[in-house]
């Protein structure tokens, strides 16, 4: 399916669900009725989101979801996944298939303005071309006429013939419906590039390749996305307790509270840290939540910096520089919201 005519069937899968009223204001009623947060996932990229050797699902996206579990269940593992595919995953959540895309969907104006709402970005990142190191080339330029890996569905789609265009490189793009089967045909040989973010691509070089050190990576544009958790339109309680959530990860990384201190923060005299912990009342009422349901978060997942450096940074096999994913005071782009 060419990219118009996939964004033509979304529009008018999104038009249709988004003014459905079955999916407006329900979305936490149903989740605390089924027990659970449904949570579209990817295919499988290890330290985002890809189940281990015993099944159990593991990865930042995974552990973002897992914070909406605990806000309004109480529990991290109150949270189940559904992996989906670039094609399925905005149908998916338009359909109520599931309750949220945690970190697998790019923010784009088209998507944001029919039928789906992002939260804050949570991961900030380039695209990227992984090619075998003995072709020889650094960037894009070094690609003409070569033929890229491209998962449908996907905004590389637009970034694939964005490049090309714009330097001439006549690339040729290979379409493939999954995760797998794009990933499969690089390796195999049946491509010369293949490309997506590239942290996932990061994540499949150490993961999936025979030897790592046989292909490099680079940017295959200048621009940043904002790889965003998203929500389907009409449900505004869910669509602030996807923000927040998140937003309690920043925030207790910025006021210095962890998974190990969590506790003795609640003694603390600082009123921002009485405010977020719940022990002076008010926001977790303002949600229709717990009041301790920002502890909760931290008590059992961490903060966004533990999560983070456990699943792809330095106390990861990845090892991921944090770049544009530190806190705004350390010079990267996530920014703490007030808790008041």
């Amino acid at each position: 399916m060419s990219t118009f005519r996939s964004a033509a069937f979304f529009i008018a899968v999104a038009t249709a669900v988004a003014g459905s009223p079955a999916f407006a204001q329900q979305t936490v009623d149903a989740i605390r009725q089924r027990g659970h947060v449904l949570c579209g996932a990817s295919q499988g990229t290890v330290g985002f989101g890809a189940p281990d050797d015993k099944g159990v699902w593991r990865g930042l996206d995974v552990e973002i979801c897992r914070a909406m579990a605990v806000a309004v269940l109480g529990d991290k593992d109150k949270a189940r996944f559904v992996p989906l595919s670039g094609q399925q995953r905005l149908t998916a959540l338009q359909t109520g298939e599931v309750d949220v895309l945690p970190r697998t969907t790019t923010w784009t104006l088209l998507r944001d303005a029919n039928g789906v709402n992002f939260t804050f970005p949570d991961y900030y990142e380039y695209p990227g071309f992984m090619v075998p190191k003995e072709l020889g080339v650094t960037d894009p330029s070094g690609l003409s006429g070569a033929t890229v890996c491209v998962q449908t569905g996907s905004t590389t789609e637009v970034t694939v013939a964005d490049v090309s265009r714009t330097k001439g490189l006549d690339l040729k793009p290979v379409m493939f419906d999954s995760v797998s089967a794009t990933r499969q045909a690089f390796f195999s040989g049946r491509c010369d590039a293949l490309i997506t973010d590239a942290s996932a691509l990061a994540s499949v070089r150490a993961t999936q390749a025979q030897n790592p050190d046989d292909y490099v990576i680079f940017p295959a544009s200048e621009k940043m996305e904002a790889l965003t958790p998203a929500v389907r339109h009409g449900d505004d309680q869910w669509f602030d307790i996807v923000k927040w959530s998140f937003q309690a990860l920043i925030m207790a990384e910025y006021l210095g509270i962890t998974q190990a201190n969590v506790d003795q923060m609640l003694t603390s005299d600082n009123p921002d840290i009485r405010r977020f912990l719940g022990v002076d009342p008010g926001n977790g009422k303002a949600l229709g939540l717990d009041e301790r349901w920002a502890y909760n978060i931290v008590k059992q997942l961490g903060n966004y910096g533990e999560i983070f450096d456990r699943n792809v940074g330095m106390g990861s096999p990845l090892k991921l520089d944090r770049g544009p994913n530190r806190l705004f005071r350390d010079g990267g782009l996530m920014v703490p919201l007030l808790f008041n």
